[in-house]
């Protein structure tokens, strides 16, 4: 069963709201990067930039960010292999405010790769976490700084976020797995 929570437009208040708390809390735009976490936490990010350039006539960078290879349920030997770096990037994030974006924090181990890869490939000033949807069940102590929404989820089910660039409709869903 499938149960939407929110729509497109429930979606768009909570990307603008976390937008001007980032601008909040970082005091402006200075120095500030977006990183979104693929796959639908670059176009988040996206969304938020575009936002950010609407209400400080600022570009603020954005870059994505494949975790893959730094995910702890990997069997590879990562002594003898090299860490990629995010170099396709383009993007410095040396003394930088990073905001790492991505759609649902769950465990808490997505960001912990994120941060690793991040930290592999420079020294930011700072990294906080924007989630759209916070859903609980944390294995790692990390939490968002930035929250669209809080969805307190059972173990059987699963949060769907679905953005209008890759399934061509924004929402949230829930869905129950039993």
């Amino acid at each position: 069963m499938t149960k939407e929570i929110w729509d497109k437009l429930a979606m768009k208040r909570a990307l603008v709201r976390i937008t001007y708390e980032i601008i909040e809390r970082n005091k402006g735009v200075e120095d500030l990067v977006l990183v979104g976490i693929k796959t639908r936490g670059v176009y988040l990010a996206r969304r938020m930039r575009d936002r950010l350039k609407e209400v400080e006539k600022v570009d603020v960078p954005v870059g994505e960010l494949d975790i893959t290879p730094y995910r702890d349920d990997r069997k590879k030997d990562f002594s003898q292999e090299k860490i990629p770096d995010l170099e396709p990037m383009d993007l410095d994030i040396t003394n930088k405010n990073v905001v790492l974006v991505d759609d649902v924090l769950y465990t808490g181990r997505t960001i912990r790769a994120a941060m690793d890869a991040l930290i592999a490939n420079g020294r930011p000033k700072s990294i906080s976490v924007a989630v759209l949807v916070d859903r609980g069940h944390r294995e790692l102590p990390i939490k968002a700084d930035f929250v669209g929404k809080n969805i307190p989820t059972s173990l059987n089910e699963q949060v769907s976020v679905n953005v209008s660039e890759i399934d061509g409709v924004d929402s949230i869903e829930l869905i129950n797995l039993k």
